[in-house]
């Protein structure tokens, strides 16, 4: 146990002891516990339970469940700052991505090489693309050969009910990999058979659409969903198509359920100087499959089970086909087929000192290419590498609810095959005090780790070297802050520090040297995040056209303590971002919603001329403000979307220029 944590642990004890002077502790009884219980297997429900008279009262529960700890906890119960991003938002954004609406996200760094989802790395609180966990509807799917792909999902837009951003590091709630935080991107459950199409259009050859129906039956649920977009792009060799699918259905058995998905993600894209800006002729074409299947039994003893298994293809060409004068030295493109495939256990206990949770996971993961892993005795296809590893964890949560008060602490204790006789503990420890029936103060101290992936091990060309030596990364942090929730205004705010130890990047010592993966530094963080929400009709009332403001803020100070590298990833972090949102009705069908961000970044690139190195820049401000128009006709939406509506020149990763002033619309059509 570290200094830093036994200091914090003394002084939690010292405020819980205050604490007790001024709240009366009232454990819930062993029934109301259990009705919490119940009522939280279902997230879409309206929380409402019966409480003994010293306890919350049911209005100041949270009708948003969120998976902040092992248990799903109403929002304002949990002691993490936790983003949410509904449906109905999602309907307002001008996007045609969840990379794109997570832009709006103040807590989200989202550098894109390419909109609309084809490829973005997205970091939370200044970590690396590798650092971030990604799920669906709570399965892990981040990819083990790198974090570039892990947003390579089945998922349209329609799609989602909700996304939830868990920052932080968050190993004991969605595995290791969080080593930074966490998305967990839910999908839409219909309570009623019904369909939609959509279809759109715009600059840049831009088209797009959509279907998605659903049909159910008494206990039964079935749903499948299918869309397409592509562009000719907006640069030269930025051309993209994209196709999706998924099928998810849910099976009701007396008040326990079955859930099954399997989708498929298929992209085609041109990636003009993505990942080395020599080459502006790359290529990338990508195919991801995944299946899972879970369930949730009720009852005083909750088991929540879940198989999944995902395969990623990926053929990157550094010189695109059809290109001329392809340069001899250039004989093969990288061809890379990684598998994840795993099994969990997660059972609730739930009595009168509160809601327990314990249970393991194995997952093993694998990856087959000509480029990345340990040679082969014999290839198979394309493939002459390989490599294969696995993980096994086990972890113990307890939830303490009392009147005012929720404490919670646990651990994930975890076996990594890539490292021999070595167990590795990630404990937490968060509290929360809702101190009025509007204002809750939370904190929280969490470990994480994790391994680097494939691609930090083995990726070795003409212009990178990696490094088969690496050492597992390590974070802790310190949180704290309040919520304020009031049907007119709701307020969050969060101070946080965090360290991380043995960071893996890839660096350089000149602009001439080649990128090399090491663990090579230390970081320090601490920053301030906070938001706004306003509900403008409950304030000012129906007769204006105003609705709803939303506005946010990140400041992030992190610093490298040991060397003068250059660093391709670790500190080209955002050091401010604010967003802000408005939503304002024109007429009673027609609606706008205006989204505003700027953003500094620290940090530099090398600047590149005719496909040659140059001087070392930083990084520039930059502000974008995007509108969507919604008229809306019965059923009907017809939309159009202003995206860069005053053409602003930037960039999130150096050398790829980001999209200037792009014009489009569509048709949404609700068949009920």
């Amino acid at each position: 146990m570290s200094f830093r944590f036994r200091r914090f642990a003394r002084k939690s004890y010292s405020v819980f002891n205050s604490l007790h002077k001024v709240v009366t502790i009232g454990v819930l009884s062993g029934s109301t516990l259990l009705s919490a219980h119940a009522a939280l297997v279902n997230p879409t429900e309206v929380i409402r339970l019966e409480m003994p008279e010293d306890t919350i009262p049911p209005t100041e529960l949270d009708e948003v469940v969120v998976t902040a700890s092992k248990a799903a906890l109403p929002l304002n119960l949990t002691a993490r700052l936790v983003t949410v991003i509904p449906a109905g938002e999602i309907e307002r954004a001008p996007v045609r991505s969840i990379e794109d609406l997570l832009q709006y996200a103040a807590g989200a760094d989202i550098q894109q090489r390419g909109p609309h989802g084809v490829q973005a790395d997205i970091s939370l609180r200044g970590g690396s693309f590798d650092q971030t966990a990604i799920l669906l509807n709570g399965v892990n799917l981040t990819n083990p050969q790198t974090g570039h792909y892990s947003f390579d999902l089945p998922i349209n837009l329609s799609d989602i009910e909700r996304i939830e951003i868990v920052q932080g590091p968050s190993s004991l709630i969605y595995g290791a990999a969080a080593f930074s935080g966490g998305i967990n991107i839910i999908t839409k459950k219909d309570n009623a058979s019904g369909a939609s199409v959509r279809l759109e259009g715009g600059m840049h050859g831009l088209f797009g659409t959509e279907a998605r129906g659903a049909y159910r039956k008494r206990n039964q649920l079935h749903r499948l969903s299918v869309g397409y977009k592509r562009s000719d792009g907006y640069i030269r060799n930025s051309d993209y198509k994209i196709s999706n699918l998924i099928w998810q259905s849910r099976f009701e058995i007396e008040g326990s359920h079955i859930d099954l998905q399997a989708g498929m993600n298929d992209k085609a894209y041109g990636a003009n100087t993505f990942y080395s800006a020599a080459y502006p002729d790359q290529f990338d074409d990508t195919k991801s499959l995944f299946i899972s299947l879970g369930g949730e039994t009720t009852g005083k003893l909750k088991m929540i089970p879940q198989l999944y298994w995902s395969r990623h293809y990926d053929e990157f060409q550094l010189i695109r086909d059809g290109t001329p004068n392809r340069p001899d030295w250039y004989k093969e493109h990288n061809y890379h087929r990684s598998d994840l495939f795993g099994m969990n256990l997660n059972m609730q206990y739930a009595s009168a000192l509160g809601i327990t949770s314990f249970g393991g996971e194995f997952r093993n993961e694998g990856i087959l290419s000509n480029v990345l892993g340990k040679p082969m005795e014999e290839p198979i296809g394309k493939y002459s590498k390989a490599d294969n590893r696995s993980s096994i964890s086990f972890h113990l949560e307890h939830n303490l609810i009392v009147r005012n008060l929720t404490f919670s602490m646990g651990g994930l204790l975890q076996h990594h095959t890539a490292v021999a006789n070595q167990y590795d503990f990630y404990p937490a420890l968060n509290t929360s005090l809702r101190a009025t029936r509007h204002l809750t103060l939370y904190a929280s101290w969490n470990r994480a780790g994790r391994m680097p992936t494939f691609t930090d091990l083995y990726y070795t060309t003409a212009t990178h070297v990696g490094n088969s030596n690496l050492k597992a990364e390590e974070s802790e942090a310190l949180e704290t802050g309040f919520r304020y929730s009031h049907p007119v205004v709701k307020v969050n705010l969060a101070a946080f520090y965090m360290e991380g130890r043995n960071m893996i990047d890839w660096v350089k010592s000149s602009p001439e040297a080649l990128w090399e993966s090491t663990n090579h530094t230390r970081i320090h963080k601490k920053g301030v995040e906070t938001g706004l929400q306003l509900d403008l009709r409950e304030w000012l009332g129906t007769n204006q056209p105003f609705t709803a403001f939303k506005a946010g803020y990140l400041y992030l100070q992190q610093e490298r303590v040991d060397d003068n590298l250059i660093s391709n990833y670790t500190l080209n972090h955002l050091r401010h971002k604010f967003t802000a949102a408005l939503h304002h009705q024109l007429t009673g069908n027609l609606s706008l919603s205006w989204h505003f961000r700027w953003q500094e970044r620290a940090g530099s690139y090398i600047r590149y001329s005719d496909g040659q190195p140059g001087e070392r820049v930083s990084y520039l401000p930059y502000s974008i403000i995007d509108l969507k128009a919604i008229y809306q006709l019965g059923q009907t939406d017809l939309y159009l979307d202003a995206n860069n509506l005053f053409n602003n020149t930037h960039v999130d990763i150096g050398n790829i220029p980001q999209p200037g002033f792009w014009l489009s619309g569509g048709i949404s059509i609700a068949l009920n």
